[in-house]
């Protein structure tokens, strides 16, 4: 199996590229998702949620109000560091879950983990993807997606990209960029591209991914595999 993590901003087109892997075969493991399975009522994450939080980011029904939470946590680092501390550990394990399921069913599957705080969240788990893959746009551009097709108001986007790792650092950990910030057919071509180069076996398989130090985020008109493809442009 191999196993590809995904990751991006928000509003920076992560989604766009994981449906395309998608409709080439791949098995797209949702970190957002899960981390709203493991907030279902009854579960001990929300309980968790409760106690560090209180009971106004719990709807009458037993359900979370993401709404309440979300202006708690994004207006305050620590209150958000720990939504991450009791987030991320239970999303993991589901996330674990389903990776060993894939390869049982097929030894040979590639699974995409397409998770927008890898950056975030990678030194309190085991890296061990093949290959990892960020979404890259300018903060410009993913500030007005949020703002045109989100409804958020200028400062609210702010404070989102604000509260995420910047793009230096995500590119302190990519493998491949894939630059979002063009046309939906130009994402598709570079994904095409990147998909070509998985399937035909052209990527690192045979040792762990580990934390690098962030660096510049580099010229995004061609992506890499470090080293081992040639470059070329999308």
């Amino acid at each position: 199996m191999q196993l590809i993590g995904l990751t991006g901003g928000i509003a920076s087109g992560k989604s766009t590229i994981a449906a395309r892997l998608a409709e080439h075969g791949a098995i797209i493991v949702d970190a957002d998702h899960l981390a709203r399975e493991v907030v279902e009522p009854g579960t001990r994450a929300l309980e968790a949620i409760r106690l560090r939080f209180g009971d106004a980011v719990i709807k009458p029904d037993g359900s979370l109000n993401r709404s309440t939470l979300g202006a708690i946590i994004f207006a305050d680092a620590p209150a958000r560091r720990d939504l991450n501390e009791i987030l991320h550990p239970a999303v993991w394990k589901k996330a674990r879950q389903l990776f060993s399921a894939a390869q049982a069913a097929d030894p040979n599957a590639i699974v995409v983990y397409d998770v927008p705080l890898l950056v975030e969240a990678d030194l309190r788990r085991p890296i061990d993807f093949t290959l990892v893959v960020v979404a890259h746009s300018d903060s410009k551009t993913q500030k007005d997606r949020l703002v045109r097709l989100r409804g958020m108001s200028p400062s609210d986007a702010a404070k989102r990209l604000a509260a995420q790792a910047t793009n230096a650092e995500r590119a302190g950990v990519a493998d491949v960029i894939i630059d979002t910030g063009g046309s939906l057919d130009n994402t598709r071509r570079q994904v095409d591209e990147l998909w070509r180069r998985i399937a035909s076996g052209e990527v690192p398989t045979e040792k762990p991914r580990t934390p690098r130090a962030p660096k510049p985020l580099p010229t995004l008109e061609t992506w890499n595999l470090r080293d081992r493809c040639d470059p070329s442009p999308s």
